[in-house]
């Protein structure tokens, strides 16, 4: 909309020459701004507010299609058509999922990690190997991540957590857990993929 445009640049160019370009009058302009914003506009810059509150608790990653179903979760009727506009509107995009959850080539490994497990995936005695890894479910209340630790001995669940943002403290988390039903504090090798949530400092 062009008294949009116009708003968004006052701080940088003046009023008269942007109405000039744009083809309106000041007066119309100045008519608009003191116009009290309508129920659609008010509604819209109430649910743009939750789609930056997602968008941001997803790390940049939720695009148009998902934040339609988490919000239709909770019991927005808005559609994707609308939560589309609003997002290119803000500049919000989502990371296509082949994008971002593509695997690094096997002789890819950060710096100063090494593997201990060496691809031998046999554990002879419990709490000697555990394996760490990342996935994704849907619930009824939207999508939540899910880590878990499995030991290789006894291809047992041993810690778990959950939570609507990927970061480091869910892997944190499932570890702790798992640290906590140990019997003893003999040493054991922990073992996750190359992901930068499981690098654990």
């Amino acid at each position: 909309m062009r008294y949009e445009a116009i708003r968004r640049h006052r701080d940088q160019y003046p009023l008269r020459l942007m109405c000039r370009c744009l083809k309106v009058s000041p007066s119309g302009f100045h008519d608009w701004a003191r116009r009290v914003p309508s129920a659609r506009a008010q509604d819209n810059a109430r649910l743009l507010d939750k789609i930056r509150q997602r968008h941001a608790e997803s790390d940049g990653v939720m695009g148009a299609p998902r934040m339609h179903e988490e919000l239709g979760y909770e019991g927005e009727t808005a559609s994707l058509n609308r939560i589309a506009r609003l997002m290119t509107g803000a500049g919000l995009f989502g990371v296509p999922q082949k994008r971002r959850w593509r695997h690094k080539r096997s002789g890819a490994r950060p710096d100063q990690v090494r593997n201990h497990l060496e691809r031998d995936f046999v554990a002879l005695e419990p709490n000697t190997k555990w394996v760490v890894d990342i996935t994704f479910i849907l619930t009824g209340e939207g999508w939540l991540y899910l880590c878990a630790v499995l030991d290789l001995f006894s291809d047992l669940i041993i810690g778990w957590s959950m939570s609507p943002v990927q970061d480091r403290h869910l892997v944190l988390k499932a570890v702790m857990m798992a640290c906590w039903q140990r019997p003893d504090r003999t040493p054991v090798i922990l073992h996750s993929d190359r992901g930068t949530q499981l690098v654990l400092n």
